[in-house]
């Protein structure tokens, strides 16, 4: 057992918990809006990775509403945004062959003219220099491994992880214990599935009276292409093959920059058959004649998978609790049918500043941020997640044929009338209640990678540059360290083998009886295990400091 440390405090106005796109927008506004007052505000953010941007990934076709507010005279600072989408195809794929779905029965949102592609991660990292540029401080390879509650309940701010622990618990030489960083104000911007998220959810029940937040696993890997073969500006979104009717998610293809390509897939995490392997499925898809051609004589040179929050409109939590705010994806504002979330983050993360500014004018600390739930509903986020609530129900219902065709009906209702024929749908159960029996369902047999265009699971975690410390405790923890075996693998044939994209979780045969194994060391932190476990036994905790994926251009 781990002994008890005296820990270290530091004090600061706001601490903030993530720096990604909301974390890091709702810093620059604080100091942004004390700048214009002339008054001082404290800022500081805490961030996983080894350095802002080391963990971000997405897409990402990227929306500049938000970015356009919060920073007007980006182009002249350098934003790395500058390929600018300048064509918008959508593929319906079969075995073989595809239909190409015409741009004009589109709703009018699902255009991304007027949008940029790029590196979210590199966005990230401008928007980090941006913020150390106005006083933030940014404290990166410092997870926030738990929360600091009050004597009153509320939340006073965060500890740091401890370094230097051992995989037994005792303390290394090296022990060095995490600190506490308290704050008037707590803003918690960890993205989808964040840990402490998740508790302060449990903790202050947060999402009583609404529907389970839904989750995709987005798989993604940057190629460098043929200078012939590159369009930049395309932007290429399919869905159909190889996923069944039943099964939600595409693939997306984003060409920027020099060459370079992003491409991915994404699986919603409420499939049923326990033998489907989302990687696998990534893989089988780039032999598509659609894919494969625009690849061939490319060179792929990044990988890496995240979580996506689907839930939308119906999923969104109360975001406030005494001492604090949910922001970004941690509360979940991703526009599905776009495919996007990054504008909705940084504005939510304006918001939740824009009210804690207000407080602590007002002299105010640790109370319930009223106004930043108020401002939400008052804002485009509302209305962009609002007009597209009834696709990912209608999709999970009726399928992909019937159900994206019902979801591009609604849209075009709320675009044209203001209103749904649905209202509003539920989405009924959670991602980790949807698996089959393994026995009601058929075993895939997934093509071996030919090294070329599909690869194996190692050497596409070998680009993510993910590296953990050995000796540290294991932060996939086992509620039941029997249930692997005893239930999951009889039951479901342990899912986990095959929904995680990193080769992190093993059946391993032995001479007394197949054993559950976790590599951690292999694990690029995207959650899809706290979300998709029948049995809800893995527990994601933060790992030591700096470990993890270091993603770049991703």
């Amino acid at each position: 057992m781990a002994e008890t440390v005296e820990r270290e405090s530091m004090e600061y106005d706001v601490v903030i918990v993530g720096a990604g796109p909301a974390g890091l927008s709702a810093a620059i506004r604080l100091k942004q809006l004390a700048a214009a007052e002339g008054r001082e505000v404290s800022v500081c953010v805490l961030e996983k990775g080894s350095e802002v941007g080391a963990h971000i990934l997405s897409g990402a076709v990227i929306d500049p509403i938000a970015i356009d507010e919060l920073i007007p005279d980006w182009k002249e600072k350098g934003a790395p945004l500058d390929s600018p989408v300048t064509d918008d195809r959508f593929y319906f794929l079969g075995p073989q062959g595809s239909i190409r779905v015409p741009n004009f029965i589109m709703p009018p949102l699902m255009s991304n003219h007027g949008n940029y592609i790029a590196s979210l991660g590199n966005v990230c990292r401008w928007l980090g220099q941006q913020a150390e540029e106005l006083g933030v401080e940014i404290y990166p390879g410092f997870p926030a491994a738990d929360v600091v509650f009050g004597d009153d309940g509320r939340v006073l701010g965060v500890t740091t992880g401890d370094l230097g622990v051992a995989k037994d618990g005792h303390h290394k030489p090296d022990f060095t214990p995490g600190m506490n960083l308290l704050g008037k104000y707590t803003l918690f911007a960890e993205g989808a599935r964040g840990s402490l998220s998740k508790r302060l959810g449990a903790h202050f029940k947060l999402h009583e009276g609404r529907e389970p937040q839904k989750f995709g696993i987005g798989l993604k890997e940057l190629w460098e292409l043929p200078p012939e073969k590159h369009k930049r500006g395309l932007v290429l979104h399919t869905m159909g093959w190889p996923l069944d009717n039943k099964t939600g998610g595409g693939v997306f293809m984003y060409h920027w920059g020099e060459n370079f390509c992003s491409i991915g897939f994404v699986v919603h995490l409420n499939y049923q058959n326990p033998y489907l392997s989302p990687f696998d499925e990534f893989q089988r898809v780039k032999h598509h004649p659609r894919i494969r051609e625009i690849l061939e004589g490319g060179k792929r040179i990044g990988y890496g998978a995240r979580a996506i929050t689907e839930g939308g409109f119906q999923s969104v939590p109360k975001l406030v609790f005494p001492g604090g705010a949910l922001i970004g994806c941690s509360a979940g504002f991703v526009n599905v049918p776009r495919i996007k979330g990054s504008h909705n983050a940084m504005k939510t993360g304006m918001l939740a500043a824009d009210a804690v500014f207000a407080a602590l004018g007002e002299g105010r600390s640790g109370d319930v941020l009223d106004g930043y739930e108020a401002a939400y509903e008052a804002s485009h986020v509302y209305t962009d997640l609002k007009r597209v609530r009834n696709v990912k129900p209608l999709w999970s219902k009726f399928g992909t044929v019937l159900g994206v065709g019902l979801g591009g009906i609604d849209m075009w209702m709320n675009q044209l009338f203001g209103f749904s024929l649905f209202g509003t749908l539920k989405h009924g159960k959670a991602d980790y209640q949807t698996l089959k029996k393994a026995a009601d369902c058929k075993p895939i047999a997934y093509p071996k990678p030919d090294g070329v265009i599909s690869f194996d699971k190692l050497s596409s975690v070998f680009l993510s540059n993910t590296n953990h410390e050995e000796d540290q405790p294991v932060h996939l923890v086992l509620k039941d360290p029997t249930i692997p075996i005893r239930v999951n693998l009889p039951e479901y044939a342990e899912p986990a083998q095959r929904y995680c994209p990193a080769g992190v979780y093993e059946v391993v045969q032995e001479a007394d009886g197949p054993r559950f194994q976790i590599n951690a060391q292999n694990c690029v932190h995207c959650k899809t295990c706290d979300i998709k476990d029948p049995e809800q036994n893995i527990n994601w905790v933060t790992p030591e400091g700096g470990g993890g994926p270091n993603y770049a251009n991703m």
